[in-house]
């Protein structure tokens, strides 16, 4: 395939995968405006890298790996920052994800977080996501399953906590 072709089949995978790498990079760094920003980051490393592409059935994995290594780029480089007292804008509301299941997330460790978000939120099959993280397919398998195990204990300490106020207040 020639490089203008492969430049519009990436262009036309972006527009077609826009909303879903949209959600990707929001359950990463959890603010709108910097979903979008890492986003936009990602389509212009993808519309500069594209000549890389030689499988075009790896098109949709190979965004997906560079929106989360762009998100997770952008949430390292916050960790090295020094607050200040400058106030948050207000709040909106996501309209994307559960914020009980984006907290529950945040339990799992940055593999584990990336194989569960890749399976569940973009949909992707294993193979998929052992190509996007770089991982051995069995190892993708073992990260998902403890994931899983992980989320499940988390959710269900918290579904406990929440039944015994409800007793308490009756």
């Amino acid at each position: 395939m020639d490089s203008a072709a492969l430049q519009q089949f990436v262009e036309d995978q972006i527009l077609e995968q826009y909303p879903a790498l949209y959600r990707l990079a929001f359950t990463y760094v959890k603010n709108p405006d910097d979903a979008m920003d890492v986003v936009q980051e990602s389509v212009y490393k993808a519309m500069r890298g594209c000549a890389q592409v030689q499988n075009r059935e790896a098109v949709r994995s190979w965004l997906c790996r560079i929106v989360v290594n762009t998100a997770l780029d952008l949430l390292r480089g916050r960790s090295r920052e020094v607050l200040t007292d400058i106030l948050p804008e207000s709040g909106r509301e996501d309209v994307y994800a559960d914020p009980d299941l984006l907290r529950a997330l945040d339990v799992l460790d940055e593999r584990e977080r990336t194989v569960v978000v890749l399976r569940f939120f973009q949909e992707l099959k294993l193979h998929e996501i052992a190509q996007v993280t770089g991982e051995n397919l069995n190892t993708v398998k073992t990260i998902l399953y403890r994931s899983l195990k992980k989320l499940k204990a988390y959710l269900t300490e918290g579904e406990d906590e929440r039944e015994r106020t409800r007793h308490e207040g009756l």
